[in-house]
């Protein structure tokens, strides 16, 4: 690409990103044109699911493990759910910020289909706030304040068909709150015959998860931490329910990957990634794929330094040494880790350059020198 080029996209992406309106991601601009017009937020009353009533006009969330209780007129700690007259609406539905198509490798999910496009979605608000959120500015705002194109899930379905893609993935925000949204887009992309895809914190409950699953065909969960105190300090979360999360989505057989940012000082004491990586063989098993990825400064951690290198290799062997087959690492272009090697015999299986892929050497998931079986969506 041309300097001239990438400074004018550039350049288009920091004054869309001034307006609140976040669709600029690697090469591919969705422009207005192509879209609906960007508007502000406009009211979009739909029922929120899993929410019970309480006294009077009072009501309780059921969705995510805050269980806000929530009273007339106010919202949950999400932004986008709101109580009005003893009902939970939430205000997201029908309202993305953020829609683009990236490379499936983005989310990260280095097991389905490499190469393949992907068209991604969010919607204003999070049920966390984590200090070090790369999208703050559309995650830990209310939809009132972001710019959004109005589209119906079918209309999400039509935009899928005319980009070319066969998946469609909830990321950017955190996809459980514009659930029914989302939902309601699993069910008419599964009717379509096309795949859905969600990046999680894995903060949700486990009933609504359970019904999502139904749907979906590949999880990237992203385990923040492995203590209470980071989750508690830095995402104003628990870790707990994350834990029950992978386990859930691991049973019910549906295809999971996990990440973890290496975060220096905060969760980068190897004897907790050591804890961690034996949890995940415990309860995942030794065959799901983990990235430990690279942190880069961001919203309240601008002061902290990049990760270094030694120090996401040094996580890599211990995850290595303790069975896990699958170990990336992820944000250091042109690293080694970033290869899918055979468990069985060590050989190449998938070359990465980037977000680039450079060699595919499966054979229907098999690694074509010993046939070791590799997990993952290859068709």
């Amino acid at each position: 690409m041309r300097a001239s080029t990438w400074k004018s996209r550039l350049r288009l992406g920091l004054q869309l990103a001034a307006l609140g309106l976040f669709v600029v991601i690697g090469s591919m601009v969705i422009l207005p044109r192509t879209l609906p017009s960007p508007s502000p937020a406009a009211e979009a009353l739909t029922e929120a699911s899993y929410y019970i009533a309480l006294d009077g006009k009072t009501v309780q969330c059921q969705l995510c493990p805050r269980r806000c209780i929530i009273g007339e007129g106010n919202r949950g700690a999400c932004r986008v759910r709101e109580n009005r007259g003893g009902k939970l609406y939430t205000l997201s539905y029908g309202k993305p910020c953020a829609l683009n198509v990236d490379p499936i490798e983005k989310l990260p999910l280095y097991h389905v289909k490499p190469g393949s496009l992907r068209l991604n979605l969010a919607t204003a608000g999070c049920n966390l706030s984590c200090r070090n959120c790369f999208n703050w500015y559309i995650s830990q705002r209310p939809p009132e304040e972001v710019r959004s194109f109005n589209l119906s899930p079918e209309d999400i379905i039509e935009r899928a068909r005319v980009e070319g893609v066969s998946f469609i993935s909830f990321t950017y925000t955190e996809p459980t709150i514009f659930y029914e949204y989302m939902l309601d887009i699993c069910r008419s992309a599964k009717a379509a015959g096309l795949r859905t895809l969600l990046n999680t914190n894995g903060f949700i409950n486990p009933k609504p998860l359970k019904e999502l699953l139904q749907y979906l065909d590949a999880v990237n969960i992203d385990l923040k931490g492995f203590t209470p105190e980071f989750y508690a300090e830095n995402c104003s979360g628990e870790l707990e329910p994350v834990l029950r999360s992978l386990k859930l989505v691991r049973g019910e057989g549906v295809h999971l990957e996990v990440v973890n940012l290496v975060i220096p000082t905060l969760n980068d004491d190897m004897d907790k990634v050591r804890e961690m990586c034996l949890w995940i063989k415990h309860n995942l098993g030794t065959d799901v794929p983990l990235h430990f990825n690279r942190f880069l400064p961001a919203y309240k951690l601008t002061k902290l330094p990049f990760t270094p290198v030694e120090t996401l290799e040094q996580a890599r062997s211990i995850a290595l040494e303790v069975g896990l087959e699958y170990v990336y690492i992820g944000n250091v272009p042109g690293h080694p880790a970033a290869n899918t090697f055979c468990p069985g015999c060590g050989g190449k299986l998938i070359g990465r350059r980037g977000l680039t892929i450079t060699q595919d050497n499966l054979r229907e998931g098999r690694c074509p020198a010993c046939g070791y079986q590799v997990p993952g969506i290859w068709k």
